[in-house]
């Protein structure tokens, strides 16, 4: 797998306040750039977080080096061994952990002690258990909502924010993916996505996959999450709560496609929005998976940039 570099365009976007922010645009270009060499663990194991869950985590790089943590998507996904390579392992230590209920965790796809808050718990506890003092936290989709959410509650541990395809977990949100809005662009495969669920159900599918939870269909699994509201206290939490990543100057840098189908480019600029310091990149030509040979390389770009900090 490579990436290829991009050309960035800049423009000033002016805010209510009059104040002018810049947004990166760029597009994928000829010259390539690899991801960083594949690599093993130096270091694995299980946390046990509760009576009921353990999560799985991994260790690689430089044992001695700037601790970065990648949070995985989903929710329900789980890290891979490509996820390691976005870092140079000369200098991070590379800390990769599956969720409760996800990948090598323990016992898998339970759903009970299974929420937003244990999960960010459960960063801190690992934080803790590895002696890291402070980390630079990489995530995408899920995983951006889960970085911003744990930067927020425990803004003294994070050094740095690296983010992809912005999710904050808002109704807005999961109707576009959901109910009424993708499935305008992808009625075929929204045919196949109604396909198992009755008509008089139909009005809310989150609803009706949700009561469907006892079966194997990872799209079943999901709507735990999303059936809860992300288990928010309050509506727009993630961005009522940025002033807290602001207070603490922590460095944000966010890539999105703009034909993020998943996670539309709206939550990223309502981000944005919010966090007039982040740096935001778009990515013209690319849509939701850090795949992307242009998302990737930005990625990369990312985190090569905060290698001094």
């Amino acid at each position: 797998m490579t990436c290829e570099p991009v050309l960035s365009t800049c423009r000033n976007v002016p805010t209510s306040s009059g104040r002018k922010m810049s947004v990166t645009y760029a597009t994928t270009k000829d010259l390539v750039r690899d991801l960083y060499p594949e690599i093993e663990p130096y270091q694995s194991g299980f946390l046990r977080v509760s009576d009921l869950h353990e999560i799985y985590y991994e260790q690689s790089g430089n044992p001695h080096g700037k601790p970065i943590v990648y949070l995985h998507g989903g929710p329900g996904g789980g890290t891979s061994p490509r996820d390691r390579r976005y870092f140079d392992p000369a200098v991070y230590r590379i800390v990769l952990l599956d969720q409760r209920g996800c990948g090598q965790s323990r016992p898998s796809a339970e759903l009970r002690e299974n929420n937003t808050w244990s999960l960010v718990a459960d960063i801190e506890k690992l934080r803790e258990h590895l002696k890291i003092d402070r980390w630079v936290v990489f995530g995408g989709s899920w995983g951006s909502t889960l970085s911003l959410t744990y930067a927020e509650t425990h803004p003294k541990r994070v050094k740095a924010l690296i983010l992809r395809g912005i999710f904050l977990l808002r109704r807005e949100e999961l109707l576009w993916f959901y109910q009424e809005g993708a499935s305008f662009l992808f009625p075929d495969f929204w045919e196949e996505f109604l396909a198992p669920i009755p008509e008089v159900e139909r009005g809310d599918l989150i609803s009706a996959y949700y009561r469907r939870l006892t079966g194997e269909n990872d799209d079943e699994k999901l709507s735990h999450y999303f059936v809860n509201g992300g288990f928010f206290d309050e509506k727009d939490q993630i961005l009522k709560d940025t002033y807290k990543i602001l207070e603490h100057k922590i460095p944000t840098f966010v890539v999105q496609g703009r034909y993020d189908v998943v996670c539309p480019m709206k939550s990223a600029w309502d981000l944005y929005r919010a966090m007039p310091t982040m740096e935001l990149h778009v990515i013209v030509d690319a849509g939701h998976s850090a795949k992307e040979d242009g998302i990737c390389s930005k990625l990369i770009h990312a985190a090569d940039q905060f290698r001094k900090l």
